[in-house]
């Protein structure tokens, strides 16, 4: 029985979501695992500083045209009044819920005071906090870790905290800031979040198979999933999870034909939404995550890496398919 995701008055298709990655949560990519049965996908993180807004990757990663609802805005920033703003003006823009990052490890963003450096930082925390939930009257969300390092695994407060503030959800990656993303996601921390609120709590981190899934969901007790890399060159992950909760069996893996398929369609997705050069560049680790499993030595993604043309990244992976269902060996 899948549990039933709910976040402010938005009921989710299912409990499985999109977690928000820098650089791969872009609209295409959003769209796709939509279609491949997330119940919900959050953007990429817009920095709250709107002054810089004006930049083509900024630009890009508030464009949510076309996408179902509930639209949700991940924001990033370390003023209470500049986040807060910010909140306002993604709401005009046509968000539906507004999520905040405290849970990017990368240094370029805790170096600023923003991301999971703010956990660091609780006075600072709460009036985030209410500074953005009081700025507009749709739900905020809050993304963060499990502390800052291991001896400071503060979650809990944390989370209390958000609580009272009038956050609608709660999502933990089961790492703290120190750890970055070496070693194994732990899910105790966010077992015990989960026993102090009432809001809703998603579980995040090493979520890659249908039964690490429904191990996180039974051991935390957490209402959904956040699934990040694990989605990466997979997007058909959330059938096969989906699936697996409720039938207790597996999905065949996808055969080569629609990989194929899902792959040049993101392929041109990506094309369009950038345009030829950024398409281009773009599309290179989509792709080199898509063939990891199929390309061990490397060496056509290594070729197609020199690839700057639309049509021959289009072409390359024809002759990709075409060789591997030949049993051949590759090349860009």
């Amino acid at each position: 029985m899948l549990p039933t995701a709910k976040i402010g008055p938005y009921i989710l298709p299912n409990p499985l979501i999109v977690a928000p990655m820098a650089g791969v949560t872009d609209r295409p990519f959003r769209l796709l695992c939509r279609r491949m049965g997330a119940g919900l996908a959050v953007s990429e993180m817009v920095i709250a500083d709107s002054k810089l807004w004006h930049t083509r990757k900024s630009r890009t990663r508030m464009n949510h045209q076309g996408e179902p609802e509930p639209r949700s805005v991940q924001i990033a920033g370390g003023d209470p009044d500049m986040l807060a703003n910010a909140a306002r003006l993604n709401a005009e823009f046509g968000a539906q819920i507004i999520d905040i990052n405290m849970g990017c490890p990368a240094k370029k963003v805790c170096n600023k005071a923003a991301g999971s450096a703010l956990m660091k930082d609780e006075a600072l925390v709460r009036d985030i906090l209410e500074a953005v939930v009081a700025a507009v009257d749709i739900p905020v969300t809050l993304k963060m870790r499990t502390g800052w390092d291991r001896q400071h695994r503060n979650a809990p407060l944390i989370a209390r905290m958000a609580e009272d503030a009038g956050i609608q959800a709660l999502a933990i990656h089961g790492r703290t800031r120190a750890d970055a993303y070496k070693g194994e996601a732990e899910y105790d921390t966010i077992a015990e979040v989960k026993s102090q609120v009432g809001i809703p709590v998603f579980a995040n981190g090493d979520i890659t198979s249908p039964e690490q899934a429904k191990h996180v969901l039974s051991h935390t007790g957490a209402d959904g999933l956040l699934i990040g890399r694990g989605a990466q060159g997979r997007p058909w992950i959330f059938r096969e999870i989906l699936h697996f909760l409720e039938t207790g069996r597996h999905l065949p893996e996808p055969p080569v034909d629609e990989v194929e398929q899902v792959l040049s369609e993101h392929l041109d997705a990506l094309h369009a939404f950038y345009g030829e050069t950024m398409g281009v560049r773009i599309a290179r680790k989509h792709v080199g995550w898509y063939l990891q499993p199929r390309d061990e030595d490397r060496q056509f993604r290594k070729r197609f890496n020199a690839i700057d043309c639309v049509l021959e990244q289009k072409d390359s992976i024809q002759q990709y398919f075409a060789g591997l269902r030949n049993g051949e060996v590759f090349a860009a």
